[in-house]
């Protein structure tokens, strides 16, 4: 099968479209099918043995990760001359929306997956007034798909209401043999002053408004012999540092690889405020490295949490429900022990070999779909 992707955000910045791309990509070389990536100027010139077309664009100002890549000369000739079997929008933003027209031209049938709610961002950033624009914007563009692919049931439900058509769940993967419990060391949590006999929380992710992070200060105060951990950088970090003034509470900035994998393990408990992210990679993270998760009783966190078992879920946006969580996670660690058990079980059933299998069925329908009508 050849498979062309276009996405406006890759390597080298760090998010959860990219970790999945990059698990795409591997799976589709290791699979012997051939892949074509169109992705920003600036991501490498080849990935996992898929050739990469550099598009031009500028940042998204409310999401810098993304990039406003709009019609380019020789896109058309690029994808003529792969001859894929279908195209793959990976969260289009504004290239997706010349997409659909090469595609019919091409007698190409295109897939969709939507990644991010910019809706719900743009309230974040003081532009609230733009979100049923943004919706209807992007709902044009996924409308023109045959099949839209949602990370989890919330967004499916969301997407539902806003008008989207022709939705299907496609959930996201995690590597557990990266993000492993075996990984757990004593002198990384040393190295951040943080002893045996304190609870380490941890939260992963982008430093920014949309995450919900003002919540953490007011919610972390009063909790006993607790030390919580920021790991990734974003443009709320130096506000979030003037917040956590005085409180137990460390900064790392973004870490990768074993780094990653090793302040998982060496954490107690994850903390995940986030009430827009439509999945949440980096819980799934969390749990194959064996923590209990709190999170936002919301979003893609609602099809990987499950109450009293594998985390606590708390009132989106209500800080003293946020407190309350943390406390009752503080204040019982076989509990703790419990839930991260369960949590790593449940991980393993979602490894990416499964949910990627889980992708090349809809790739295999759409793909037969064009060949019968093109007899």
């Amino acid at each position: 099968m050849r498979v062309a992707l276009v996405c406006e955000t890759f390597l080298p910045d760090v998010n959860g479209v990219t970790t999945t791309l990059c698990r795409l990509l591997e799976h589709l070389q290791q699979a012997g099918h051939q892949a074509l990536l169109f992705a920003p100027q600036g991501a490498p010139s080849a990935y996992a043995g898929a050739q990469v077309i550099p598009l031009g664009g500028m940042p998204l100002p409310i999401y810098p990760e993304v990039k406003v890549t709009p019609p380019q000369p020789g896109f058309t000739a690029h994808l003529r001359a792969f001859r894929p079997d279908l195209v793959h929008l990976v969260g289009p933003v504004v290239a997706g929306a010349v997409v659909p027209y090469v595609a019919r031209n091409l007698r190409l049938p295109i897939v969709g997956s939507y990644h991010t709610d910019f809706g719900a961002y743009s309230h974040h950033y003081g532009f609230g007034f733009l979100r049923e624009g943004v919706n209807a914007w992007l709902r044009w563009i996924h409308n023109r798909c045959q099949i839209t692919l949602c990370p989890s049931t919330h967004t499916l439900h969301m997407l539902r209401q806003f008008g989207f058509r022709r939705l299907r769940i496609w959930g996201r993967g995690v590597d557990t043999e990266r993000f492993h419990p075996r990984h757990r060391s004593m002198a990384w949590r040393e190295a951040l002053g943080v002893g045996s006999d304190k609870t380490l929380l941890l939260y992963v992710g982008r430093l920014a408004a949309e995450k919900r992070l003002a919540l953490l200060p007011d919610a972390l105060r009063g909790l006993a012999n607790t030390h919580m951990v920021l790991v990734g950088d974003g443009p709320f970090r130096s506000e979030l540092e003037r917040r956590c003034t005085g409180l137990p509470v460390s900064f790392t900035g973004y870490l990768k690889g074993q780094e990653l994998a090793t302040a998982y393990a060496s954490a107690d408990g994850f903390v995940f405020p986030s009430d827009t992210d439509t999945f949440g990679q980096v819980v799934q993270e969390a749990m194959a490295s064996g923590l209990p998760v709190v999170g936002a009783r919301s979003g893609g966190t609602l099809d990987l949490v499950r109450q009293g078992e594998t985390g606590l879920l708390f009132t989106p946006g209500v800080v003293t429900d946020l407190r309350a969580r943390l406390r009752q996670l503080v204040a019982d660690p076989d509990t703790r022990n419990r839930m991260g058990s369960a949590g790593r079980r449940a991980a393993e059933g979602r490894a990416w070999p499964v949910v990627l299998n889980e992708l090349m069925r809809y790739y295999r329908v759409l793909a037969e779909k064009r060949r019968f009508a093109r007899r």
